[in-house]
């Protein structure tokens, strides 16, 4: 077997309670003044007011911008970083879920290179370093905190798109599970379903020829052997804590769980890339105006379905980290998990219509960077079957 791994991943990362106080003295080593990007509902709060005065305690000048909202308008994005001009920050500091972190990152890479997000889209496109950035999550779900990808909606283009290189991993990354004590159960519940879908599509991405330079080449190379470590340990953790944070928001033990599990999960797909799931959630997002969490973990099932034939390896080792009885347990069973936890069981629970099928089977398929990452190839007739069985609910058509 030819032994090949990638992993990209922040300089230094900080995982555990009370590990946010060390944000001031993280920071102190890598600028002074810092732009803190967050949200309106955060800024507001004690834990965050508590870290922005340690930063200025520790002799940072330091610009609060509150102004982050859903999905991150490129618009948004665009307006921060010219506010910030003037500030000057040599640090950019994210506090928030995914939305907060990829806006640190967008502004980050507009304040350092200039232009337009446009001028970003997709992969390796983005010149050189950005200014530091340090992350701090307070959701424990999209793996921002670690990941080479920012997320944005672009009101010109239908999708979401994304800016994916190394130079948008964070600098630092402190990771808190303290911070997701306030995280309601429904958002507990998607954002923890969303990490176990990148930890999924991780493992079972394709495996590619590692022909040297590859993972100079790809952003995203395909499933590796130190991924794949990162995506068993985090399907292995969320399995633990995730329906437990969501019944009992308190359990400390179990938001431990839920957040490393996600930090893993984003440093697993930071280098494999995920697939089929996120190819089709993208249009179907769209059109339904759902939360990403939601839609991926709905569509995941089917996904695992289509694929079984050519992931009885992977599934197999899904069982064996989670205490499951053979391979043929484990689609089951993440269903059963998805719907104790809340997340719908098909598309058309998610409000898609019958007649926008075609539509979405279509611009599924044209996402080419995601759907040639699953493991087991599909085209147009087929993707059409995947997304109507989704649709209906019926697995059993894609056996």
């Amino acid at each position: 077997m030819n032994l090949f791994g990638t992993l990209r991943a922040p300089r230094e990362l900080l995982f555990g309670s009370r590990q946010r106080h060390a944000l001031a003295g993280a920071a102190a080593r890598l600028g002074r003044r810092a732009l803190v990007v967050t949200d309106g509902r955060l800024a507001a709060e004690a834990d965050f007011l508590t870290l922005v005065g340690q930063l200025e305690e520790a002799s940072l000048a330091v610009l609060v911008d509150s102004s982050t909202l859903p999905d991150v308008p490129v618009e948004s994005a665009i307006a921060s970083a010219e506010g910030a001009r003037g500030f000057a920050p040599d640090l950019i500091v994210g506090v928030g879920g995914g939305s907060c972190l990829d806006m640190a990152k967008c502004v980050a890479l507009l304040l350092t290179h200039g232009g337009r997000p446009q001028d970003y889209y997709g992969e390796n496109a983005v010149p050189g370093p950005v200014m530091p950035i340090i992350a701090v999550p307070t959701t424990a779900g999209t793996g921002s905190e670690v990941t080479p990808v920012a997320v944005l909606s672009d009101s010109e283009r239908t999708l979401k798109v994304g800016i994916s290189s190394p130079y948008l991993i964070p600098t630092v990354s402190i990771c808190d599970p303290e911070l997701t004590l306030s995280c309601p159960p429904g958002l507990t519940a998607i954002a923890g379903a969303d990490a176990l879908t990148h930890a999924i599509e991780a493992l079972t991405a394709i495996r590619r020829e590692p022909v040297p330079g590859i993972a100079q080449q790809r952003v995203f190379v395909g499933k590796n052997e130190l991924s794949d470590q990162f995506a068993l340990g985090a399907i292995a953790h969320l399995w633990q804590g995730l329906e437990a944070a969501c019944s009992n928001g308190s359990d400390i033990a179990a938001r431990e769980k839920v957040m490393l599990g996600a930090t893993l999960a984003g440093l697993a797909f930071g280098a494999a890339g995920t697939a089929a799931a996120h190819a089709i959630q993208y249009p179907v997002g769209a059109l339904t105006h759902t939360a990403h969490g939601v839609g991926v973990a709905c569509l995941m099932p089917y996904v695992m379905t289509w694929n079984a034939p050519v992931i009885e390896e992977e599934l197999a080792r899904i069982a064996q980290a989670v205490g499951l009885d053979g391979a043929e347990a484990v689609i089951p069973a993440v269903s059963s998990l998805f719907e104790r936890i809340g997340i719908p069981k098909t598309l058309g629970d998610l409000g898609l219509r019958h007649e926008q099928i075609d539509w979405v089977a279509e611009q599924s398929s044209g996402i080419t960077r995601l759907v040639q990452n699953n493991p087991r190839p599909l085209n147009a007739n087929e993707m059409r079957k995947l997304v109507a069985a989704a649709f209906s609910g019926d697995r059993a058509s894609l056996n």
